[in-house]
């Protein structure tokens, strides 16, 4: 089997760029309250100075009925809104809540109405505006050190992430090398004492099981090889000399060729579930197979299924013709399927061809469905176990064998590609 591909360490990437991400985003929130904060000072340290004049400018219009000269400079005092600078009498009616206005040339100005009166109090503060002279200086500095906070936070992250994946990509690699016959084991120990610690000792406690079962599987597949198959090439061997006796019943010699029969069908069984059960079957080659005398040889080993039904048997295979696929598999597909087809087939006939590179097996019946390739699904023509489809299936998805049914109702038609163009035959 081939090595499995080295997974992309994603885990450390995203620890990573969630480390930078959080930091440069503390780095702009950081800078957008820094900014927001020094414009708010300036801001309130001109309504602060628009206060005081304001309670001065009142305090002389109670007692002296007119407005006084403004003691700081750049500040007037307007009789009416109509009356201000730059149209900003008009823009307060637009915009009545605001208290600063843009004007041109670079001007700026804070207004304070001088309530109870209709007077306006503006002051006009461009040549005493600090935060905006400084605020390419101030953005340029919050830049840089945003850039600087992010490199910091790439190597802390780095850092940080290498550190808490490195576990994991340990245990990642002991379970990439596992294989049935290799299971790792006294892995958790090397490992610290955290939640990574914990999953590698859970799983080490789940691959010393999986061993346990792996073993008594493969024990089981070797007894079952031996003590199966022993007896029934006894049975086999005492039915075919009591065949050979001249002195035998017709009526007996019949029925011994039924057991012989089915003890034959039987090891075949025992030979399929063995193979599907052994991974190392896998790696069996494929070989060059003359075809027409392994069909010829199972089709004599299946005949005893069509009993005295009136079947015709059309076989048109070439005598050069060859199959490029696992022999084993392949002798165990055909006897599955022939006899398939012997079994369910009451009367007409069934053909085996051979048509551009394609082994075709077609037999009178309502075709083969899907649920027909599950386990144990039998059709009411059939006296086996309903595995012989079932057996097929997955033999050629273990072989990578190329299956096809044909879906027409009216015949049953099963074919098998015998020289896939990506397979070499030894």
């Amino acid at each position: 089997m081939s090595a499995a591909p080295r997974p992309r360490r994603r885990l450390r990437r995203r620890l990573m760029l969630a480390f930078s991400g959080f930091a440069l985003l503390v780095a702009v929130l950081y800078g957008f309250y820094v900014v927001l904060f020094v414009y708010l000072v300036e801001d309130e340290m001109f309504k602060g100075l628009l206060e005081q004049e304001a309670k001065v400018q009142l305090h002389h219009h109670a007692s002296e009925g007119g407005w006084a000269r403004p003691a700081l400079p750049g500040m007037s005092v307007h009789e009416t809104a109509a009356s201000l600078p730059e149209g900003l009498g008009a823009r307060l009616v637009e915009e009545a809540w605001r208290r600063e206005f843009a004007g041109d040339q670079g001007r700026h100005y804070h207004l304070r109405r001088l309530e109870p009166t209709d007077a306006w109090l503006v002051a006009e503060v461009s040549q005493q505006l600090v935060v905006r002279p400084m605020r390419g200086g101030i953005l340029q500095w919050l830049g840089w050190s945003s850039l600087g906070v992010l490199g910091v936070a790439l190597l802390l992250g780095a850092w940080l992430a290498r550190r808490m994946t490195a576990p994991l990509s340990r245990l990642s690699d002991v379970v990439a090398g596992a294989s049935p016959t290799h299971l790792p084991t006294g892995f958790a120990e090397s490992l610290p004492d955290d939640e990574v610690g914990a999953l590698a000792r859970t799983l080490q406690g789940l691959l010393v099981r999986i061993e346990a079962f792996v073993d008594r599987e493969r024990e089981f597949t070797r007894d079952a090889s031996h003590e199966l198959r022993t007896p029934l090439a006894v049975i086999r061997s005492a039915c075919e000399r009591m065949q050979a006796r001249a002195d035998l019943d017709p009526a007996l010699h019949l029925q011994l060729g039924h057991m012989n029969q089915s003890v034959l069908q039987l090891e075949h069984t025992i030979s399929a579930l063995l193979m599907l059960a052994r991974e190392q079957h896998l790696q069996e080659p494929a070989e060059s197979i003359t075809l027409l005398p392994l069909i010829e040889r199972v089709i004599v080993d299946q005949t005893g299924l069509l009993g005295d039904r009136p079947v015709h048997l059309a076989l048109d295979v070439a005598g050069d013709a060859k199959a490029c696929l696992p022999p084993t598999a392949l002798r165990v597909i055909l006897s599955n399927l022939i006899g398939n087809a012997f079994a369910h087939t009451l009367q007409g006939e069934v053909s085996i061809t051979v048509e551009a590179g394609w082994l075709q097996i077609t037999n009178p019946g309502a075709g083969i469905d899907a649920d027909a390739l599950q386990p144990f699904s039998k059709g009411a023509a059939s006296s086996g176990y309903g595995l012989g489809l079932s057996i097929v299936h997955r033999l050629c998805e273990r072989h990578q064998i190329d299956l096809r049914f044909n879906p027409d109702r009216t015949r049953t038609m099963v074919s098998i590609r015998l020289d896939p163009a990506a397979r070499t035959c030894t």
